[in-house]
């Protein structure tokens, strides 16, 4: 079965489709008007493995708000679809990814429940071009939408674009690990109650 998404979503203040395979080869192509957005997951995408593209546009001459958030809707959105009714897969996954001086842990779990704990500090208000508030919202749309727990620390580090960029390589990582398939229970769910 093939695991694969596109999911499309449009209102008067963004316009996105992102189409996603879990199985690929980490081939990204993130085209969002935020070049710095585009660089943190086309590193999600490369690290997780998966075949990622993402066009999106809105209204950032108001705020990146509504954008930066409506992307990790769809993002989650996508991986929901494309997991289908999750049969065999791993469904949690954790990474602590090192970029230099910078450290960063994620765990997730695709639960059925939605949850974001996001420990991270930054200093600067931007990191290239992305309002670095706006990277938690992204995180709050991905889980509410994909419907899973994500606890993100950033346990160490001093230039800002480290700091996010590992923390996005560790992102694709541990999804990476919670969406593989376990062969030993390709037809079951990986939950005592029988129902994520």
């Amino acid at each position: 079965m093939q695991r694969k998404a596109i999911f499309s979503r449009k209102t008067k203040e963004t316009d996105i489709k992102i189409e996603l395979d879990i199985d690929g080869k980490g081939e990204a192509h993130a085209s969002t008007s935020i070049p710095f957005l585009d660089h943190l997951l086309n590193n999600f995408s490369k690290h997780g493995l998966f075949d990622l593209k993402i066009r999106a546009k809105g209204d950032i001459e108001i705020d990146q708000h509504h954008l930066v958030e409506d992307i990790g809707i769809c993002l989650g959105e996508a991986f929901k679809s494309a997991l289908g009714a999750k049969l065999g897969i791993n469904r949690t996954g954790y990474f602590v990814f090192p970029l230099d001086e910078a450290l960063a842990v994620v765990s997730v779990d695709i639960s059925g429940r939605a949850f974001l704990n996001f420990d991270c500090q930054f200093k600067k208000q931007k990191i290239g071009d992305l309002d670095s508030d706006l990277i938690k919202e992204f995180f709050w749309g991905f889980v509410r939408h994909l419907e899973a727990t994500l606890h993100i620390r950033i346990l160490a580090g001093e230039n800002e674009h480290h700091k996010a960029e590992s923390l996005f390589k560790a992102f694709g990582k541990a999804m990476k690990m919670a969406c593989s398939k376990d062969k030993r229970i390709l037809k079951e769910l990986p939950s005592t109650k029988g129902l994520i």
